[in-house]
């Protein structure tokens, strides 16, 4: 799944800037730190979107296809802000085959985001997960920690209608 960049606006403040210029002028002398780098820099802003790896790529000296590279390949890193109620579907085995993947399609198509993706309001986003742990519960989604096994598209709105 290839990440995609933030719908949302970037809202970085000058405070969060200069915290990034500090952690990369701390950094800049080697290259090899851009993981680091990278790490901190999503701490600060709790994703990385293209304005962010455009800092980082400046700051350190290399190309912004580096950075971008770096953040699509790692599936620590988010392009996009992580929504007030952050929807993780499983997808594993157990969660597939009794129907997650109609879940996740109906959570997108409710939504109006794809994986990876937060609404323009910034209240929800959405993930898939590899295994929750929870197969015997099967099909399984959190609202960030809250778990709801058993799940069928028909109980989304229902599900969702708490977060409101």
């Amino acid at each position: 799944m290839k990440k995609k960049p933030s719908r949302v606006p970037f809202k970085g403040t000058e405070e969060q800037a200069a915290r990034l210029r500090q952690v990369i002028d701390e950094n800049k002398h080697d290259s090899s730190n851009l993981m680091v780098v990278m790490q901190k820099a999503q701490d600060i802003y709790g994703y990385i979107p293209y304005e962010v790896q455009q800092m980082i790529a400046d700051g350190m000296g290399v190309p912004f296809e580096k950075v971008y590279g770096v953040a699509t390949f790692y599936a620590q890193f988010a392009l996009s802000p992580k929504g007030k109620y952050n929807i993780s579907v499983c997808l594993g085995t157990a969660c597939y085959v009794k129907g997650a993947g109609e879940i996740f399609q109906a959570l997108q198509d409710k939504l109006g985001i794809g994986p990876d993706e937060c609404t323009a309001d910034e209240k929800f986003s959405l993930q898939a997960a590899r295994c929750v742990g929870a197969c015997g519960l099967a099909p399984v989604f959190l609202v960030n920690d809250d778990v709801y096994g058993r799940a069928t598209v028909d109980d989304i709105d229902k599900i969702l209608a708490k977060y409101n």
